[in-house]
């Protein structure tokens, strides 16, 4: 079991470099690429005016490094050539670059020149909890705004599928609600009772699933045997399944605005790992969604 950042990195670190295509490349790009790339994480593959890049990469790390730069001024060529060297083998990871999260995701999920794989993609936030010394997953936390049932039982396997990759064999699973009771005019309470009872039949393998659970029994076993709730999940949480996205997005927001937590992203559900560059992500965690990329595709690149 990975139960660190640091851990993810070493791991990657001791089996290689993956080559990363970055589309469109920007100055900001530069020193987050020559810190992963440094680290031993990555060998870049920067697309965009190539006399633009070498200048840019002229006084920093990245000059020492391996690399290779594609000379693609269009920057709508740009992108399609990167997934392209995806789909061509010569790249195991896409990166945003300099294209908007739209351009991006409408460029990733084409159905012919594309990378996604299967009918939906999810994005997991990963956090670290150094006390606990564990990582825990929030979903969807992106891209599905108003997820029904069988779109919620695609993003909970799509996490246990993640999980997996980090060396958690059995995930713990919190199918969460506003209340820990099944309320008929609650209708997430249903779907959380659903996955609950599908996990009870082995269709999620050895992944334990509890819900419907709210935030306090989730965290706390003496919260949930307050209210007669007896789960091994309650207290020791491995991945957090929210209702919909804002939900998702807005626990994700305050575990790391309010809670201070370390965090990166992945995104499930296509072919080779696609990252995205968030606002309000720092260059350090960046390294972090870098290495987790690098780890989902060092089986053939497939993070379906």
């Amino acid at each position: 079991m990975l139960t660190s950042f640091k851990e993810i990195i070493d791991t990657v670190r001791q089996e290689g470099a993956k080559r990363l295509a970055i589309p469109s490349v920007e100055k900001r790009d530069i020193a987050l690429l020559s810190m992963a790339a440094g680290a031993g994480l990555i060998i870049p593959c920067l697309l965009g005016n190539g006399k633009v890049i070498e200048g840019m990469i002229k006084k920093t790390a990245l000059k020492s490094l391996d690399y290779e730069i594609i000379d693609q001024k269009d920057r709508g060529r740009a992108l399609s050539t990167a997934i392209g060297l995806i789909r061509a083998n010569r790249a195991d990871m896409l990166m945003q670059g300099g294209h908007d999260h739209q351009t991006l995701m409408d460029a990733v999920t084409d159905e012919k020149n594309g990378l996604k794989k299967g009918k939906l993609m999810s994005h997991i936030s990963v956090f670290q909890l150094p006390k606990q010394k564990k990582l825990i997953f929030v979903t969807d936390t992106f891209i599905n705004n108003g997820p029904t049932l069988a779109e919620k039982q695609m993003i909970l396997e799509h996490a246990i599928r993640f999980a997996a990759i980090m060396k958690i064999d059995a995930p713990k699973v919190a199918v969460l609600a506003a209340i820990e009771q099944i309320n008929l005019n609650i209708p997430s309470t249903l779907d959380a009772a659903i996955l609950s009872k599908m996990s009870e039949r082995k269709q999620f393998g050895k992944a334990i699933v509890e819900g419907p659970i709210d935030i306090d029994c989730a965290l706390s076993q003496a919260a949930a045997a307050r209210k007669g709730l007896q789960s091994p999940v309650t207290g020791n949480v491995d991945i957090y399944l929210a209702p919909e996205i804002d939900t998702g997005h807005l626990l994700a927001e305050a575990l790391a605005f309010f809670g201070k937590l370390e965090f990166a992203g992945a995104i499930m559900g296509t072919t080779n790992p696609v990252i995205m560059h968030l606002p309000f992500v720092s260059d350090e965690s960046m390294v972090v969604e870098i290495a987790i990329a690098a780890l989902m595709c060092k089986k053939g690149g497939d993070n379906a």
